[in-house]
C-alpha cells in the first residue's frame, strides 16, 4: 500500500512562489493580470487584524490577572522586556537602512490606506494626541493599529481592575483569540495562491531583479538576529554570571522545535521544562516565558522594524528617523501575542503598513520567502525568552546552579 505524500504549508507556499516567478518570468503580461488573486489575499489578512490584536492583547494583560499579586518579579520581568526589544528594533532599524534591501524593488505606495506619514507635518504633541482614538469603531474600520492597541491595553487594565466579574468578557476574548487563530489558518489555506499571483504580478511588471532584493531582505535579517545575539543577549548573559555553556544546551531543544515549526507556542512545553531544570525555580518559568511570549518578541520585533521600512523603500518613501521610531513603536506594542501562531507577524505587519499609508502588497511579496525568515525570528523570540528566566532568576537571587 502506498503511502500518501502530504506537503506540508510551508512547502505549499515555496511552490506556489515557484510557479508564479515561472509565470511573470516566462509570460509577463498574463503574470501581471493575477495582480486580483494577491490583492484577494491581502483584504483576507486585513480581515484579521483588528479583532487578532484585541484578543490577544486583552488576553495577555488580563490573563495574568492582578499584576501587583506577582510583585518584583513581573515588574522585572516587563522592564527588562522593553529594554531587550528596543533593543532589537533599532538593531533592525540601523540593518535595514545600512543595507537598504528594498531600494530599486519600486512598489507603489498604498494611496488607498490612511496617510499615517503625513505626521512629518505635525508636531510631536499631535503626534501623541493622534494615538488615543477618539472613536474606536473608527479606528478599527480605518485599520489604524496603533489607536486599536492603546484602547486594548487600556480595556485591559480596566478588565484586571474588574477582577471575577470581568471572567465573562476575558473567556470571550479568549474564544475570539483561538477562533482568529483558527481563522488565519483558514486564509492561510489561500496564501500559496495569493503568493504565486504576487510573486507572478511583481515579476510580470517589475522584471527578475525584484529577487534580487528578497535575497537582500533575508540576509539583512540574519545578520540583524546574529548582531543582536552578540551585541545584546550575550552581554547580558556575562553581565548576569549565565552559565552559557550549559544555558546553550539548555535551549538548543526548545530553538530547535521553534525554527523547525515556525511557532514558539510548539516550543513551549519543552523550553519550560528546560530552563526548570537548568536551575531556574518553578513559579519564575511559569510566569516569565508566558508573558515572554507575548511582550518579549526579539526575533519578530527586529523582523518587523526591518520588513516596514523594506517596504517604504520598495515604494521610494524617504522615512525620517522620527517616523521610523513611531512605527516601531506602533510595532513593539501591536506585535504582543504574535508569537503564539505561523506567520502572524505578517497580521501585524500588514496593519502597520496600512496604518502609515506603506504599500501593504509588500507583504504578499515577503509571505514568498517568510518562512526562511520565520524560522529565524521564532527561533531568537524562545531563546531570548528563555534567557529572561535565568536573568530574571539571577535577578532575584534564586538561581539554583544544578553544577555545584
Amino acid at each position: 500500500m502506498r503511502k500518501r505524500i502530504k506537503i506540508n504549508q510551508t512547502n505549499l507556499i515555496f511552490i506556489g512562489m515557484a510557479v508564479g516567478l515561472a509565470i511573470g518570468y516566462l509570460f509577463p503580461a498574463f503574470g501581471s493580470n493575477l495582480e486580483f488573486l494577491g490583492q484577494i489575499f491581502i483584504r483576507m489578512v486585513k480581515t484579521i487584524i483588528v479583532p487578532i490584536i484585541f484578543s490577544t492583547l486583552v488576553v495577555g494583560i488580563a490573563g495574568h490577572g492582578d499584576l501587583k499579586a506577582v510583585g518584583r518579579i513581573a515588574m522585572k520581568s516587563l522592564i527588562y522586556f522593553e529594554i531587550v526589544t528596543t533593543f532589537a528594533l533599532f538593531i533592525g532599524l540601523v540593518v535595514v537602512n545600512i543595507i537598504k534591501p528594498g531600494a530599486g524593488v519600486r512598489l507603489d505606495a498604498d494611496t488607498s490606506m490612511p496617510a499615517g506619514l503625513t505626521v512629518k507635518h505635525h508636531g510631536l504633541l499631535d503626534s501623541v494626541l493622534n494615538i488615543f482614538p477618539d472613536n474606536v469603531f473608527d479606528s478599527a474600520v480605518r485599520g489604524d493599529v496603533l489607536e486599536v492597541v492603546v484602547f486594548s491595553i487600556l480595556f485591559a487594565i480596566a478588565l484586571t481592575l474588574i477582577k471575577e466579574k470581568g471572567k465573562p468578557i476575558l473567556d470571550f476574548c479568549s474564544a475570539l483569540s483561538e477562533t482568529m487563530f483558527k481563522y488565519t489558518g483558514i486564509v492561510m489555506y489561500y496564501a500559496p495562491i495569493g503568493v504565486g499571483a504576487a510573486i507572478a504580478a511583481v515579476i510580470g511588471s517589475k522584471g527578475i531583479s525584484v529577487l534580487l532584493h528578497l535575497g537582500m531582505l533575508i540576509f539583512s535579517l540574519y545578520a540583524g538576529i546574529i548582531i543582536f545575539i552578540v551585541l545584546i543577549l550575550l552581554p547580558v548573559a556575562l553581565l548576569f554570571k549565565v552559565p552559557i555553556r550549559r544555558f546553550v544546551s539548555a535551549v538548543k531543544e526548545p530553538a530547535v522545535i521553534a525554527f523547525s515549526t515556525t511557532s514558539s507556542e510548539a516550543a513551549l512545553p519543552r523550553a519550560m521544562e528546560a530552563m526548570e531544570a537548568l536551575g531556574v525555580p518553578r513559579r519564575i518559568v511559569s510566569f516569565v516565558i508566558p508573558t515572554g511570549y507575548s511582550f518579549n518578541l526579539d526575533g519578530t520585533t527586529l523582523y518587523l522594524s526591518l520588513a516596514s521600512v523594506f517596504a517604504a523603500q520598495a515604494a521610494g518613501i524617504e522615512l525620517s528617523v522620527g517616523q521610523q521610531l513611531l512605527i516601531g513603536l506602533t510595532l513593539i506594542l501591536s506585535s504582543k501575542g504574535a508569537a503564539g501562531i505561523p506567520r502572524a507577524s505578517l497580521i501585524v505587519l500588514t496593519g502597520t503598513l496600512a496604518s502609515f499609508g506603506l504599500p501593504v502588497q509588500a507583504v504578499a511579496i515577503i509571505l514568498g520567502v517568510d518562512a526562511i525568515m520565520d524560522m529565524a525570528r521564532t527561533a531568537t523570540n524562545v531563546i531570548g525568552n528563555c534567557l529572561a528566566t535565568v536573568v530574571i532568576a539571577k535577578w532575584e537571587g534564586k538561581f539554583i546552579d544544578n553544577a555545584n
